[in-house]
This record gives C-alpha cells, sequence and structure tokens, in this order.
C-alpha cells in the first residue's frame, strides 16, 4: 500500500479496494512479497488454525494449492479513535471465489476473508488480523 494511511480525504473504500486488488494480484504472483503486509505480531487465522508472526503466515499463504480468482465483494469500515484522535485502522469483509486443486474448470469454492489494516508509522496499511473460511461446493 502506499503511504495514504494517514490521509484522511481519501475514500476508505477506495483504499480498501486498492489493498485486496493489490494482495490478490501478490498472492497470485509472489506469495513471499506478503511478507512486508504484516508484522510479527500479525495473526492468520486460516480455516480455524491461527498462525501468528509474517515468516509463518508467509509460509502457510506459500502452501496454499489456490489461487484468488474472482472477487465479488469488498466491504469496508473505518474505525476511528472515539476521543477524536487519528483513524485506527480499517476493517475490510472480502468474498469471492477461487479454484481448488481437483475441481473443473467450471467449478469454484466461495471464500470469505477479513483483513484488520492498521496504519503504520511511514503511512502505509499493515495487516494486523486476517480471517480466511472456505465455503467448499456441495452436490446439488
Amino acid at each position: 500500500m502506499d503511504e495514504r494511511a494517514s490521509d484522511r480525504s481519501i475514500d476508505p473504500d477506495v483504499m480498501a479496494r486498492e489493498f485486496v486488488e493489490h494482495y490478490c494480484m501478490t498472492f497470485n504472483r509472489n506469495r513471499a512479497a506478503l511478507g512486508e503486509l504484516y508484522q510479527e505480531g500479525s495473526m492468520l487465522t486460516f480455516e480455524g488454525d491461527k498462525i501468528q508472526g509474517a515468516q509463518a503466515i508467509v509460509a502457510k499463504l506459500a502452501s496454499l494449492p489456490f489461487q484468488l480468482h474472482d472477487i465479488y465483494n469488498v466491504d469496508c469500515c473505518q474505525d476511528s479513535d472515539p476521543q477524536g484522535g487519528p483513524q485506527c485502522g480499517l476493517l475490510l469483509s472480502v468474498s469471492g471465489a477461487i479454484q481448488l486443486a481437483g475441481e473443473n474448470h467450471q467449478s469454484k469454492s466461495m471464500f470469505s476473508q477479513m483483513f484488520i489494516l492498521m496504519p503504520t508509522h511511514q503511512g502505509s496499511y499493515q495487516v494486523l488480523n486476517h480471517i480466511f473460511r472456505l465455503f467448499p461446493l456441495t452436490a446439488a
């Protein structure tokens, strides 16, 4: 993400969409580069398994046998200090579809993920928490 976290004039929905586009492109092309979005205190909850720390999170993401394909929705809530202080972070909810290894090209599985993004001192965002849940297709 660029250095716009501290710019309150930027629409949080635009920031959320830009983050998700960047995240998905990086996930699909070079998962190791996702490490810059996480910190050692970051937590990924993937299908109920909790993984903490940038290095462990990237290792988990690198092991996944799919790419993020279709993003259907990105919703965002901006969190701010109730005392009137600076923006505290963004909560993103993302839904979409992926093709799992072994699925034919006509069928995809749905997924949902949430991110809590916190502004850094450098003016960008880092992922504090990331939750991913897969919803496999069921036979009709």
